[in-house]
């Protein structure tokens, strides 16, 4: 099973876990509200995890341009 943490914006695989056995407290899940999970986690039929996330190159580019919040996609 492999944990994928992959840009909601641009694609990119920030990260990636391959474990048998996870702690979701150490990887801070308990902290997301019941939305917030349904929203950024997604169940693989094959057993893995999709997490959506934000990368660095994407942040930046929200903090030079906050309008682009308004956007459904700034990426072209």
């Amino acid at each position: 099973m492999s944990v994928v943490y992959r840009c909601n914006h641009c694609g990119v695989v920030v990260g990636q876990l391959d474990q048998q056995v996870l702690d979701t407290e150490k990887l801070g899940w308990n902290q997301l509200s019941q939305e917030e999970r349904a929203e950024m986690i997604n169940y693989q039929q094959n057993g893995d995890i999709h997490i959506k996330t934000i990368c660095e190159n994407c942040e930046d580019t929200f903090q030079q341009h906050p309008h682009y919040h308004e956007l459904d996609f700034f990426i072209q």
